[in-house]
C-alpha cells in the first residue's frame, strides 16, 4: 500500500493537497498538529480496498459485491427478531485500524532505518539499557537531525536528566520536617530506607525530635527489626494497628519535628492497599507518602505498583535496590514519565551509608554504562521497526504529556 504524508497550514489546506494528489475518495488514516501546521497521512481508495481484502479475504470490495433478488416472499418471525451486534462490527473496524496503523508505522521505521542508521543504533542500544519502546522512540523522534550518533547521545542524556525531579536540598527537606510514610510493594526495602533516612535526620538534628511509627504487624521481625534501628538511634518506635490508632499516636507525636512511618507491604494487586491508602488520608495531620520503587523490578509491574499506590497522589518516591539491578532504565523510564519526585537512592543494607542524595546526570551517566549489548531486550535491526510500531497509541497519549524535550 502507498500511503503519502501532506501538510499544509490548516486543515481546509492539507485537505486539498489530499484531494487534488488522490482524488475526493482518498482514504485518510490520520491527522495530527506538527511545527509546520497539519499533517495527514492518506492513500487512495483502491490501495485501501487492497489492504483490507489482504486482512479478510473474506470482505469483498463494496463495487463488486452482488445482492440476489429474494425469490419467495420474506417471512419476518416478529418474536425473536435477529440482532445487529454493533461491539463485534466495531470491534473490525478496530482492528483493521490496528492493522494499517502497525503497517504505516513499520514502514516509517524501516525507511528511518535506511535514511538515518544512527537513529536506529541508538533505539536499539536504548532498548538494551531498559528504557520502554515509548519512550525510547520519543527521544529518537525528538533528537535533532544534524548532530553525529555522540552528540545524539549526550542530547537524550541531558533530555532525560531534565525531566528527573529532584529535591532541590537534602537539608532543606530535613530541615523542613513532617510526617512522612513510606509505602510499597513487600520486600523493596521500606523499613531499611525509614531507618537510613532516620539516621540522616539524626546526624543533622539529633534523636530528641525525631519519631518512628511501624504500621507492619504481619511480617514475622518487621516491628521488632525497626525497633532495634530505633534503639540505635536513640529513638522511640511506636506501634499502631489501625486508623485510630494511627491518629493518635500522630497527635501525641505533634511536638516531634519529623515523624518517620514504615507501613505494612502489600502486593499491588492487593484490595487492601485501598485501605492503607485510605488511612493513611484520612490522618488528622499532614501527611506525604513516599513509594519505595525497586530498580530490579520490570517496568509493566513498576507501573502496577505506582498506579496502585498512587491514591491521591505521591510526593515523590526513593529508588531501592541499586546494588542488585542489571539495569536502571526500567525504574527511570516509570519515574520519569509518571513524575514522580525522587528523594533518595538507596544502594544496599547498610544504616546509614547505603543511602544517597540524587545527582540527576551521574544517575543517568549510571544507567547508560550498564553492558546493553549482553542486554535481553536487545533486539536484532530487522526487529526495530515491529517492536517501535507497538507503542504508537502510548507515545502519542501519554509520553509526549510526560516528558519535555
Amino acid at each position: 500500500m502507498k500511503v503519502q504524508r501532506f501538510i499544509g497550514s490548516t486543515s481546509g489546506e492539507t485537505l486539498d493537497h489530499v484531494r487534488n494528489a488522490l482524488g475526493p475518495n482518498a482514504m485518510i488514516l490520520s491527522n495530527r498538529s506538527i511545527e509546520e501546521g497539519i499533517e495527514i497521512l492518506a492513500c487512495s481508495e483502491n490501495d485501501f480496498k487492497d489492504v483490507v481484502h489482504r486482512h479478510d479475504p473474506e470482505i469483498q470490495p463494496i463495487n463488486k459485491t452482488v445482492f440476489p433478488k429474494p425469490q419467495s416472499p420474506i417471512i419476518i418471525n416478529t418474536t425473536s427478531t435477529p440482532t445487529f451486534d454493533m461491539s463485534d462490527f466495531m470491534g473490525e473496524i478496530r482492528s483493521i485500524r490496528d492493522s494499517l496503523q502497525a503497517q504505516i508505522s513499520e514502514l516509517s521505521w524501516g525507511k528511518l532505518q535506511e535514511q538515518n542508521p544512527i537513529k536506529s543504533e541508538l533505539l536499539r542500544e536504548l532498548f538494551g539499557l531498559g528504557f520502554s519502546a515509548s519512550l525510547s522512540r520519543y527521544l529518537i523522534e525528538k533528537s535533532p537531525l544534524e548532530l553525529d550518533k555522540y552528540q545524539t547521545l549526550e542530547w537524550m542524556k541531558n533530555c532525560l536528566v531534565r525531566n528527573i525531579s529532584t529535591l532541590p536540598n537534602e537539608d532543606e527537606f530535613l530541615d523542613q520536617g513532617g510526617v512522612y510514610a513510606l509505602v510499597g510493594p513487600t520486600g523493596v526495602g521500606k523499613t531499611t530506607t525509614t531507618a537510613k533516612i532516620a539516621a540522616r535526620y539524626v546526624m543533622r538534628h539529633g534523636s530528641s525530635n525525631l519519631a518512628l511509627i511501624t504500621t507492619d504487624g504481619y511480617r514475622i521481625g518487621a516491628e521488632e527489626q525497626l525497633r532495634i534501628y530505633g534503639k540505635i538511634l536513640g529513638v522511640m518506635v511506636h506501634s499502631v494497628k489501625d486508623e485510630a490508632d494511627l491518629n493518635l499516636a500522630l497527635n501525641q507525636l505533634k511536638s516531634k519535628h519529623m515523624v518517620l512511618i514504615d507501613t505494612v507491604g502489600m502486593s499491588q494487586r492487593d484490595q487492601k492497599v485501598s485501605e492503607q491508602i485510605a488511612m493513611l488520608s484520612a490522618t488528622d495531620v499532614a501527611l506525604k507518602r513516599l513509594l519505595c520503587v525497586n530498580a530490579t523490578t520490570n517496568i509493566e509491574t513498576l507501573y502496577e505498583v505506582v498506579s496502585a499506590y498512587s491514591g491521591s497522589g505521591l510526593d515523590g518516591c526513593v529508588l531501592t535496590k541499586i546494588d542488585e539491578a542489571v539495569n536502571l532504565g526500567n525504574a527511570l523510564d516509570v519515574i520519569i514519565r509518571q513524575k514522580l519526585r525522587l528523594y533518595y537512592l538507596s544502594t544496599g543494607q547498610r544504616v546509614p551509608e547505603d543511602i544517597s542524595a540524587v545527582n540527576p546526570s551521574e544517575l543517568i551517566n549510571q544507567a547508560f554504562v550498564v553492558n546493553k549489548f549482553t542486554s535481553a531486550t536487545l533486539y536484532e535491526e530487522v526487529e526495530l521497526p515491529a517492536i517501535a510500531s507497538t507503542s504508537q497509541q502510548i507515545l502519542t497519549q501519554k509520553t509526549s504529556a510526560y516528558v519535555k524535550s
